[in-house]
């Protein structure tokens, strides 16, 4: 299992001295990933329903504060060696398709590698309106299309693409991205929606686990949620061994147990042992990489918990 935690984008610990710490400690530590999300601006009204809150309503920080994304990434990329650098996840629909297609293969060159591309459709159509970006309510068909436009671009010596909503030609894309084909393309998303984009493009699924109306909190719920996948792989003839399979726990907790909307105790919460055989059970149905959040009040909070992890938590897991 490969264990990844999220960066802060945001507040006192995103300095740029603090995070250089925090990357560099993770590494020494055997963290094996960084995630780093996605905001452009926040708009001062928000009337989207957020999906990883029971009411819809974002519990987050109104004030603008926020580092863009890849920028960050590539601070980390060179502050470090060996964590892989995942967007967790990239908003695409905001962004041009050839400029950001290229940037991110800069990154996986710059970096050695280490891009894990993670991609969502997002959720708040106030930043898309902000942004200027193509309609909200087709970001599910920009995003199809768009990867499909960096597939080509990452690929093809000669790349030529002409769709609704991307188009070139006559153009040289270098240098490519070193990994190949691509970069792997995470999918985010726990709706149907978002699993049949998997079978068609994606390289692994990478759920949170937190969505109330599409509950992935419990090995129960991901399993029969993968029967769907490997369904909708079937249906466009995709082998489900082509999957890999990624997961997000922001909640995570190895002091405390958390309650369950079912009252049970919340996955990746509770002692040490009971975190270890979380992790160790959602292994066994084949996720591969976790995200935990260890985000706290300071630097040296967030390091504690991030060291409890490595030395209390870690060798627990049985594998």
């Amino acid at each position: 299992m490969k264990i990844g935690f999220s960066l802060p984008t945001r507040g006192p610990i995103a300095a740029p001295d603090t995070m250089a710490t925090l990357v560099e400690r993770a590494e020494e530590m055997g963290f094996d990933l960084v995630s780093v999300s996605d905001h452009v601006v926040i708009p001062r009204a928000i009337d989207s329903t957020y999906p990883y809150s029971a009411t819809g309503q974002w519990s987050g920080d109104a004030s603008g504060d926020c580092l863009e994304q890849l920028t960050l990434l590539t601070y980390v990329a060179a502050r470090t060696k060996s964590l892989r650098l995942l967007t967790s996840v990239m908003v695409l629909p905001q962004r041009p398709p050839v400029l950001t297609a290229k940037m991110l293969a800069s990154l996986d060159v710059l970096s050695g590698g280490r891009l894990i591309y993670g991609v969502g459709a997002g959720w708040m159509r106030e930043e898309f309106q902000a942004l200027g970006a193509p309609s909200f309510d087709d970001r599910g068909k920009v995003l199809d299309d768009y990867l499909r436009a960096f597939k080509e671009l990452w690929t093809n010596e000669r790349p030529a693409y002409n769709s609704e909503f991307a188009q070139f030609n006559h153009i040289a894309f270098a240098p490519k991205p070193v990994q190949r084909p691509h970069p792997p393309i995470w999918i985010g998303g726990e709706s149907n929606a978002a699993l049949k984009r998997v079978a068609r493009l994606g390289d692994a699924w990478y759920p949170i686990g937190s969505n109330p109306r599409h509950p992935m909190g419990t090995v129960e719920q991901m399993t029969e949620a993968l029967g769907r996948l490997f369904q909708y792989c079937s249906e466009a003839g995709r082998d489900p061994a082509e999957i890999d399979l990624a997961y997000s726990a922001g909640w995570y907790n190895d002091r405390e147990a958390m309650q369950a909307p079912d009252g049970s105790r919340r996955s990746f919460t509770g002692t040490p042992d009971q975190v270890a055989g979380d992790i160790s059970a959602f292994e066994e149905i084949g996720v591969r990489h976790l995200i935990l959040g260890m985000q706290d009040e300071t630097l040296d909070k967030m390091l504690s918990r991030m060291e409890r992890f490595a030395s209390v938590v870690r060798p627990r897991i049985q594998s």
